[in-house]
């Protein structure tokens, strides 16, 4: 390229300079650099713009915005009130340059502070003890009607306890499913729900208190605080049964029985031992696991080789006890 430039500098017409360096016109001319006498500014030695404040004026602005009249104002307003008094300091955006600068560009005014919600932390070591329940939707049969299903489980043998279907959610249909489970399977110490209306509802409360059952809310906007109800709900609705559409609230009500008995007496929870939560929840666990092992002692005589252990999986063991956010002396 340089001899080409030479080339044609030397009066060689472009075509014979590209002939006999073999660069083609075109790349010459696109790679040529056009001349100029413009010297570029040293790195560090730019021009300060004429119409920059001083830094006498930039303290007095951010001075005025942090005084006691304004501090829990907005620039925009601090500019207006100003201007209304005949007073001119900078413009809007001048004013959050400064404030950028300082640090200062967040929420400017007092807040209310509000403590950290307090992690629900429930320890169940047998059934009976806690309690958590949900409300989930159910589609009924044309677009926009939905059936509400009350579901309550027992976390330790993951019993669902009670489950009702009702064209609606209300406190007081929540209230009479609790005394309807309480009645037959005895009142827990406590009972755990999200923080829904029919959670929260005072009917729903005073049961509760009237019955020392100690109430217990997951926080706000975190599923994982109610990890029981929410995995029943998948099971149910990711099941090959579950319709896209019920034909009504009989049906609704029908689909939800036969789903908690097959769930009750039939579903081995990998949560607990491979038992189904009847099992565990009417004491038929340990009568369970004694025949299970001697099932597994007699394969294990007759074929040894096929097993690599003489204990039986970790998948059958009965945890001593479930949690709802395991507290930190448990985990430890």
């Amino acid at each position: 390229m340089a001899t080409y430039r030479e080339l044609t500098a030397a009066k060689v017409t472009t075509r014979r300079a590209a002939v006999l360096t073999g660069v083609s016109r075109a790349t010459a001319t696109r790679t040529r650099k056009p001349e100029t006498n413009i010297a570029e500014p040293a790195w560090g030695h730019a021009r300060a713009p004429v119409n920059k404040l001083s830094l006498a004026e930039r303290t007095r602005v951010l001075e005025v915005l942090d005084s006691a009249e304004f501090v829990d104002q907005a620039p925009l307003q601090v500019y207006a009130t100003l201007l209304a008094r005949g007073e001119y300091l900078c413009s809007v955006s001048t004013m959050y340059r400064i404030l950028a600068e300082a640090g200062q560009v967040t929420e400017r005014r007092r807040l209310a502070r509000h403590p950290a919600r307090t992690v629900p932390e429930l320890v169940a070591t047998g059934p009976g003890q806690v309690y958590t329940w949900d409300i989930t939707k159910l589609p009924g049969p044309t677009r926009g009607v939905y059936y509400d299903a009350y579901v309550m489980i027992d976390i330790y043998s993951r019993y669902i306890v009670g489950a009702h279907v009702h064209a609606r959610e209300a406190g007081v249909l929540a209230e009479e499913m609790m005394k309807e489970i309480f009645g037959v399977h005895g009142i827990p110490s406590v009972v755990h729900a999200d923080r829904g209306t029919s959670m929260t509802s005072k009917s729903v409360a005073t049961l509760l208190a009237d019955l020392g059952v100690t109430r217990s809310h997951s926080r706000p906007s975190v599923s994982n605080d109610n990890p029981y109800s929410e995995s029943v709900f998948k099971t149910m609705k990711y099941a090959p049964v579950f319709p896209d559409r019920f034909g009504g609230l009989g049906d609704a009500r029908r689909f939800m029985d036969r789903f908690v008995s097959a769930y009750n007496h039939e579903h081995h929870h990998t949560g607990i031992g491979l038992h189904t939560p009847a099992d565990v929840h009417y004491g038929h666990a340990a009568t369970v696991h004694a025949e299970r092992s001697t099932t597994l002692a007699t394969a294990r005589l007759e074929h040894p080789e096929r097993f690599p252990s003489s204990k039986d999986p970790k998948i059958l063991a009965m945890p001593s006890q479930a949690w709802i956010n395991q507290p930190t002396e448990l985990a430890a």
